[in-house]
């Protein structure tokens, strides 16, 4: 899809999320996680949500794989699903801020970054993707532009970038079997802005973000107007259409 076009296609499309679906937030107890979990509770044609953390009764850990797969075999019952969001990520940690130097890399804090940034939503779609409703679902996994390589021309946060890249190509490549298998069902990546959260506080995030709230209602806004046309796209919680 070029440049934009998704943008005037999600501005004028009519929504597609059937009347009473059903929704999935994993990542709930995070500032977007909460926020998109309590707009969908408040949506009337929304006829149930489930928000999902590693405290939440069915429990699920990116950095626990078999809680993934048991996370899934959990909630047969409860779907299929018409939205699945992917609300987890992370750039940095207590004693781990984003590298700014080659000298900074370091095998543990890449393997950390990684493992919630992009091993655990691969395995996410791998397990969660068959509990999607056969004739329309979105599924959508928070990348971020900072992981485009086209855009990136200021370099550092070496981890975080690096991990947001492999995760947009594994939601490119995942989105291509998808047509063959699930034909009706979108799978993208969403960048959701700079937020007000936890993630962004170090970075000047409470003085130039937006409110969780406003970001996940603009996100929701984009995701709700997909077609299976906009599947395997990279786009911003505006619905433009991001450089890979």
């Amino acid at each position: 899809m070029a440049a934009g076009l998704a943008m005037s296609t999600t501005a004028t499309a009519a929504n597609t999320l059937p009347d009473g679906y059903r929704a999935l937030v994993v990542g709930a107890s995070g500032a977007i996680g909460q926020a998109f979990e309590q707009l969908l509770q408040q949506d009337p044609r929304c006829a149930q949500v489930l928000g999902l953390h590693r405290r939440s009764s069915i429990a699920i850990d990116f950095e626990d794989e078999a809680s993934i797969a048991r996370a899934a075999l959990a909630l047969q019952d409860a779907g299929p699903f018409h939205l699945i969001i992917n609300a987890t990520g992370t750039l940095h940690q207590s004693q781990q801020m984003p590298e700014k130097q080659l000298a900074q890399l370091s095998y543990a804090q890449m393997l950390s970054t990684f493992s919630v940034n992009t091993l655990g939503p691969a395995l996410l779609m791998r397990h969660f993707t068959p509990l999607l409703d056969r004739q329309h679902a979105v599924m959508a996994l928070l990348s971020a532009k900072v992981g485009s390589i086209e855009d990136n021309r200021l370099g550092g946060w070496y981890s975080y970038r690096a991990s947001k890249a492999a995760l947009n190509m594994l939601v490119k490549t995942a989105a291509i079997e998808l047509r063959r298998t699930q034909a009706r069902s979108v799978l993208v990546a969403l960048h959701p802005g700079t937020v007000s959260s936890a993630l962004s506080a170090p970075f000047r995030g409470a003085e130039i973000g937006r409110p969780a709230s406003q970001a996940a209602a603009e996100m929701l806004a984009v995701l709700s107007r997909l077609s299976p046309a906009d599947s395997g796209q990279f786009l911003s919680y505006s619905g433009e259409s991001l450089p890979w």
